[in-house]
């Protein structure tokens, strides 16, 4: 498969309008890397298995380690009440301001809306001055029950992570993950990733307008890694190496409501899945432009990192994971979930209305009797996606899929109810409460 993907790996970029991507997988111990495409459209500077690019959320799972780490030395629990080491943390709900704890933080699952991005300077204190603004940040579900994807939660995470180890987050991560594993090409700002060939994000054909995301958002998404990196940090996971008990980090803590996008379950910080009886672990990221996906079978040891920077990203690195797993390990990737051979017919009109919290809103209407959904961005990132209209093709009586001109591959939407009867629609691993 090494000389295979070799040739493939320039072939899908090219499928996938990619204008670069690394790719690092380990199988039966031996680590193999390759890399294609340009870092930068505009400058022309190759990509190489060398090449730092943004991994962005898969940077949670890092941050849920190093956490993991202070249980084990004793400093907290994961039922830890966040105020408990945080005294000055607060939130707008005043009963999750004293009862949140780290569980809820790293499975997702606390409800505080979480895609606050909020540049609060360069300075060490950013994260601090991070928390400090989510004092008004309203619940975008009650505590603990379903999940929805939480990016303020890591940022809070992180900010526990420095109080416990008295110096920054990005030092935290050097020293007790980065240096323990001898990694080489794994940085999280911009002055030490500028020593490496970096790659830059695109969007819409080009450069992206800014390299990378405000430094707040550290602890949920700024490492910068090659993939073999990447691969080591997991290996320690499946081989030892960083906790004492990594498995714990894999056991199941909530049910995914729409388990056709990113896996079924979530973990402590992992998403979970299983193909063809074979657990899978798993995280993804996005930052502007760029683009990976980490995933790892423990039962056959086999880990796979691929980083892109533009293009059909996430269609990319699914065909990667498609073609390397059949051909590693005989595994099947669960094909995403499109509209039903058959037509459903389905009362849509139900779920029609406005789903709105922190940086989106969600519009369902019905159009000559079929229903179509309206996104839009909402906050700081606003300008960076314009608004986006998708008829919904009904699958069952409450799951959906849609898609975009410009995108081959279809999105679920699966809309559901809280225990009491609050209507939600489940999408991209977000849950939106139904505001009007």
């Amino acid at each position: 498969m090494a000389g295979a993907m070799g040739q493939r790996l320039p072939e899908l970029i090219a499928e996938y309008e990619v204008p670069g991507a690394a790719l690092a997988y380990l199988h039966e111990g031996e680590l193999h890397e390759f890399a294609a495409g340009t870092l930068n459209t505009a400058t022309g500077v190759d990509s190489t298995p060398d090449s730092l690019y943004q991994i962005g959320s898969i940077t949670k799972v890092w941050t849920a380690t190093l956490l993991m780490l202070q249980i084990e030395r004793g400093r907290l629990g994961l039922d830890t009440p966040v105020a408990e080491v945080l005294p000055d943390f607060k939130v707008a709900d005043p009963e999750v301001t004293k009862t949140v704890t780290i569980r809820h933080l790293l499975t997702h699952t606390s409800g505080i809306d979480g895609d606050l991005f909020l540049d609060t300077g360069r300075g060490d204190d950013c994260v601090q001055k991070y928390v400090e603004a989510c004092a008004d940040l309203v619940q975008n579900h009650p505590l603990g029950v379903t999940q929805s994807y939480c990016n303020s939660g890591f940022t809070i995470a992180g900010r526990v992570l420095e109080v416990l180890a008295g110096k920054r987050w990005d030092d935290v991560l050097q020293e007790d993950i980065v240096e323990p594993l001898g990694l080489t090409h794994t940085w999280t700002l911009p002055e030490d990733v500028l020593r490496f060939r970096a790659a830059m994000g695109h969007v819409e054909g080009g450069p992206a307008p800014m390299w990378g995301l405000m430094r707040s958002a550290g602890p949920a998404g700024l490492i910068c890694a090659r993939p073999a990196d990447v691969v080591a940090f997991a290996r320690a996971h499946l081989e030892g190496g960083l906790l004492a008990d990594p498995q714990a980090m894999w056991e199941p803590q909530v049910e995914i409501p729409n388990p056709y996008a990113l896996g079924r379950q979530w973990g402590i910080g992992w998403i979970l899945d299983e193909w063809d009886g074979q657990r899978v672990i798993s995280h993804g990221g996005n930052t502007i432009g760029q683009h990976a996906m980490l995933w790892a079978v423990p039962g056959t040891g086999t880990i796979a990192c691929v980083t892109t920077n533009g293009g059909h990203s996430g269609s990319f690195t699914r065909a990667v994971a498609t073609e390397l797993f059949k051909e590693l390990d005989g595994l099947t990737v669960p094909p995403t979930l499109g509209p039903p051979e058959t037509p459903v017919e389905v009362d849509a009109g139900r779920y029609a209305g406005v789903y709105e919290r922190a940086g989106a809103r969600m519009t369902v209407s019905l159009r000559d009797g079929e229903p179509w959904l309206r996104m839009e961005a909402t906050g700081a990132l606003a300008d960076l996606h314009k608004p986006q209209e998708s008829r919904l093709v009904a699958v069952d009586d409450t799951t959906f899929v849609f898609r975009s001109p410009e995108d081959p591959d279809w999105m679920s939407a699966v809309f559901y109810e809280l225990p009491d009867g609050s209507p939600y629609v489940h999408l991209g691993a977000r849950a939106t409460p139904k505001t009007g």
